[in-house]
């Protein structure tokens, strides 16, 4: 799909920030098709971007930042998979040794362990918090992206902690979904900063940096929070790179996809062959 500028467009470097139907208030974004400045009141959320309410109207399938934000299925079901595997034994010892990320284990054969790990916790409050983070970023993400396209967003920050992991610290027991977060938080800041939003001013900036601080406390995996970070970093690159039309979001997916399972095979190496 392209997109024409309209004639009367405003050049850039005329543009003041103050919103074009509301003068009187400040604008923090520009249409991405006329370059008008917007308050929060005239932004509509589309495929690529903020755009205005002239540039939207009478375009099909344009959806309001507030239906955007509605049933996010894929979400909500890893949050009950994350708690039915906690539930049964709430983190016991049996569990991790069965589930955790374990470098000997893996290299033995326990493959699974690079995903299994993503949804083991060893407390209430360990879960209790990636839970609530999952929610709100997912919330955020799931809906913009797609179903398919955040499900391989997800899976690949997931692993991508996993290779964290095993390259850091392959003898140390490792769980939880933080990777995944992590790079659910990577993704998030790297689509705000791409539709025009500070996510510094969001708050999700911050945020990302508290949660990198916290990652340096003992018995907090480093390896696992910046691999995640990366692995949904790179995801989100790609994913952002390709979805211009339908078409070319389903060639973008499929390479996520592939990079997804690159990851994985890279931390299936590395566990045999430890740095």
């Amino acid at each position: 799909m392209t997109t024409s500028e309209p004639d009367d467009a405003p050049v850039a470097d005329e543009l003041d920030w103050h919103c074009y139907r509301h003068p009187d208030r400040e604008a923090g974004v520009r249409c991405r098709r006329c370059e008008r400045a917007i308050c929060p009141d005239c932004m509509i959320s589309a495929p690529v971007g903020f755009q205005c309410r002239e540039c939207v109207k009478g375009a099909p399938a344009v959806r309001t930042l507030r239906s955007l934000r509605r049933d996010p299925y894929v979400t909500m079901a890893l949050i009950a998979v994350n708690v039915a595997v906690f539930l049964p034994s709430m983190g016991a010892s049996d569990q991790r040794g069965d589930l955790g990320l374990f470098g000997p284990a893996v290299a033995d054969g326990d493959w699974w362990r690079i995903v299994t790990s993503g949804f083991l916790h060893f407390d209430l409050l360990h879960i209790g918090f990636n839970m609530a983070l999952l929610w709100w970023l997912g919330s955020m993400l799931e809906p913009a992206l797609g179903r398919v396209r955040f499900g391989i967003l997800y899976a690949g920050a997931l692993v991508g902690g996993s290779l964290g992991v095993l390259v850091l610290d392959p003898n140390a027991l490792t769980g939880g979904a933080s990777g995944a977060v992590f790079g659910l938080m990577g993704a998030a800041f790297l689509s705000q900063r791409r539709n025009g939003v500070d996510p510094m001013q969001s708050g999700l900036g911050g945020l990302l940096l508290i949660n990198l601080l916290f990652s340096f406390r003992p018995g907090v995996s480093i390896g696992g929070h910046v691999g995640g970070l990366l692995g949904g970093a790179l995801l989100i690159t790609l994913l952002n790179a390709t979805d211009r039309d339908r078409q070319q979001r389903w060639l973008g997916a499929a390479g996520a996809a592939a990079l997804t399972a690159m990851l994985a095979g890279a931390s299936l190496y590395v566990a045999h062959n430890p740095l």
